[in-house]
């Protein structure tokens, strides 16, 4: 499967979304600013340093050390954005309680993985270039795969299969891209 929607607006993979348009050019370059102007670090997974930035706001995974914090709040700047998120996701906006501001750079990318599961819905918004988000999930003969466009100022949201049973990528690209990924917790997140 290589696109999001048939003709019969069946999503690619059960619990993948994806809603185009949701911003305009200027609430995406206010949205770009922010997040520049954010302290941004490079991501590091155990010895490990990738080559995109983030910051995370409201819970932190530390995947260096493999803890889960509290993180700093989520500034104001973030808060519509985050309401219009929940609300294109059917959810209450104070279910998503984590943000977590990505750039990335040229040549950076994602590799497979799947969210920790800490966190329970996904919802993400894509800003500055076109991604192809790629899924995979292991089978008898080795991986079935789909592949979703996410164009610029457009929100997808993961849940159910899509979210648990399949991992996600990006492969690294020669623009710049910006994310913001918004996360609510689990019974596991909960506890923590």
């Amino acid at each position: 499967m290589s696109a999001m929607f048939d003709l019969f607006d069946t999503p690619a993979v059960s619990g993948l979304a994806l809603r185009e348009g949701v911003l305009t050019q200027a609430e995406e370059a206010a949205l770009i600013a922010h997040i520049d102007h954010s302290e941004l670090t490079p991501f590091r997974f155990q010895q490990w340093t990738g080559k995109r930035l983030t910051y995370s706001y409201g819970w932190n995974y530390d995947f260096e050390h493999a803890r889960f914090a509290p993180a700093r709040p989520m500034p104001d700047w973030l808060l519509d954005v985050r309401d219009r998120a929940a609300g294109i996701a059917g959810l209450a906006a104070d279910d998503l309680v984590q943000a977590l501001l990505i750039r990335y750079d040229p040549g950076a990318g994602i590799g497979w993985h799947k969210d920790r599961p800490v966190f329970e819905h996904v919802v993400g918004i894509s800003l500055g270039s076109e991604a192809i988000l790629r899924l995979r999930r292991r089978n008898a003969a080795g991986f079935e795969r789909a592949k979703v466009s996410l164009p610029p100022r457009s929100i997808y949201h993961l849940s159910g299969e899509v979210r648990h049973a399949w991992e996600h990528s990006i492969a690294p690209m020669e623009v710049p891209r910006w994310s913001i990924t918004f996360r609510s917790l689990s019974g596991k997140g909960r506890l923590a």
